[in-house]
């Protein structure tokens, strides 16, 4: 017999998949049903409509991001080498979550009201994020953060500065060498 949860995970990384390569729009459900090889009624059993199926593509990514996060800052002690983790990870993981960034950045996607739910969530979850890997540094004096709400603003706007070059541009650009660019000039300055 089949695990009602197991198959529905299945349809939402299959339809990631579908999503990615072809684009929210262009994507249907004949697709989806040809590529786990069952019939368009049976994804009907599970999801109202296509755009049901997007919503669960796009919080499934949401939480690999969040899992793959928290393991990089929990990996390490030191609050550069967490701040290092978290950018590298966030960022490189651009390719893997394709659907979820069309999602927060995709303006067409706009109409659909869990977009905007996620975008903020996102927001919110990252600015906490950073705000606690620069309290922690702070209060272990390997940071000199006066506002680590401002700081952590600072950081997430650099890095949402970075997406879109390295979202659309990703071939031509040494990703690891602009990261650790931002790094150093977020770790020690370009004062003299």
């Amino acid at each position: 017999m089949i695990n009602k949860e197991e198959f529905r995970k299945k349809i939402i990384i299959s339809s990631g998949q579908i999503f990615r390569r072809f684009g929210f729009r262009k994507t249907t459900m004949d697709e989806i049903a040809r590529a786990l090889k069952i019939g368009k009624s049976s994804i009907y059993y599970y999801f109202a409509s296509k755009e049901e199926i997007f919503e669960e593509v796009v919080l499934y990514e949401a939480n690999v991001l969040r899992n793959e996060l928290t393991t990089a800052i929990k990996s390490v002690e030191s609050p550069v080498d967490k701040m290092r983790n978290y950018v590298f990870v966030r960022m490189k993981a651009f390719e893997k979550l394709a659907n979820y960034y069309n999602a927060i950045f995709d303006k067409n996607l706009d109409h659909f009201d869990f977009i905007e739910t996620v975008r903020e969530k996102y927001d919110r979850e990252e600015l906490a994020i950073l705000r606690l890997i620069l309290y922690d540094g702070a209060r272990k004096k390997v940071f000199n953060v006066s506002n680590s709400e401002y700081t952590a603003l600072a950081i997430q706007t650099t890095l949402k500065g970075l997406e879109v070059p390295l979202f659309w541009k990703k071939k031509e650009l040494n990703i690891e060498e602009r990261l650790n660019a931002i790094l150093d000039v977020l770790f020690y300055g370009i004062v003299k």
